[in-house]
């Protein structure tokens, strides 16, 4: 058996780039040989490989993943910082073309890939001819749409493989700085293919804290977050998904939203566990749904911290029933 470094050839390698020039196409090089990945070394509650998947089969779908976060990153980079058309969905919360075009190219690549697995987007919900499948890709082709159209480059593609319900593999990719986050079940982290892991943090008072903004906060909602808030050495806020990026990687401590939809947090749990933090809702209860023709987008309170002490500190001042 190959050893786990071996997982570091499914992750491709960016360079950090900001030229407004077109950036071509990525890459990907993957090995010829057979590629067997290790569960021994299990990040700090990590998940193991579900029983029977093989490696074999962990390693094709992160490769598909790939391709897709690829495609996604194609169109999206055609449209930063250019002109298009701005829409308002029904919730108010903008869309744009970048957003449709980016989900049909992921959906495409998915569909050829695995044509028995099911497709759920934020743009379009549920796309199978079955009402259920054991395998689901949840997507986000563009997890910060007000940072996209306001040309910050701090939005993500979010890319989630359910099994039953679970998530075994997510990536967050920035497509524009070329960084790709990808957390695979039983295995560390990656950033760019090379390992990451969250940072300790002890106290509280010692950390710092993002959300993406204090006002998507209302009601007891608000109140709980200000305790945390007024608690951290440091609340930062305007990140979207890059922010939990940031926290894998370990310059981030803590993570608290409210109002997230299932698209939003299923790609960020594997990328998180697989560098050795945690992820819950606000009651500490594991994030989980099951994706079906019929089921709601329903809205998650999420904290998630890089050190379990403060994730549970956290979780104590947010007093959530």
């Amino acid at each position: 058996m190959f050893s786990q470094s071996h997982l570091l050839s499914l992750n491709p390698t960016f360079s950090s780039n900001l030229n407004p020039n077109p950036i071509p196409s990525l890459r990907l090089k993957f090995p010829s040989s057979r590629v067997m990945l290790s569960c021994s070394n299990l990040a700090n509650g990590g998940r193991a490989l579900p029983s029977g998947m093989t490696e074999l089969e962990i390693n094709r779908f992160a490769e598909v993943g790939n391709k897709v976060a690829d495609a996604a990153g194609e169109v999206i980079r055609k449209y930063f910082r250019n002109k298009f058309d701005i829409l308002d969905k029904d919730d108010l919360s903008p869309v744009t073309i970048a957003d449709k075009s980016a989900e049909e190219a992921m959906v495409s690549i998915i569909s050829e890939s695995f044509p028995s697995h099911a497709i759920f987007g934020e743009e379009k919900g549920w796309r199978c001819k079955e009402n259920s499948a054991d395998y689901v890709w949840v997507l986000d082709p563009i997890d910060g749409t007000k940072s996209f159209i306001t040309g910050k480059p701090l939005f993500g593609t979010l890319i989630a493989l359910l099994l039953n319900g679970k998530p075994i593999l997510g990536i967050i990719d920035q497509p524009v700085l070329r960084e790709r986050w990808i957390g695979i079940t039983g295995n560390k982290t990656t950033l760019n293919g090379q390992e990451v892991s969250s940072r300790t943090c002890a106290n509280l008072s010692q950390a710092y804290l993002y959300t993406t903004s204090p006002h998507l906060f209302s009601g007891d909602a608000e109140e709980a977050f200000i305790r945390v808030r007024n608690k951290v050495k440091i609340p930062l806020y305007g990140c979207d998904c890059y922010a939990y990026a940031l926290l894998a990687s370990g310059f981030v401590d803590l993570v608290v939203e409210s109002g997230l939809k299932p698209y939003d947090i299923l790609a960020l749990i594997p990328v998180i566990e697989g560098a050795g933090g945690v992820i819950t809702d606000w009651n500490g209860h594991e994030l989980y749904w099951e994706a079906s023709p019929n089921s709601p987008a329903r809205s998650f309170n999420v904290v998630a911290a890089g050190d379990r002490q403060i994730h549970q500190q956290a979780l104590d001042l947010l007093q959530w029933k």
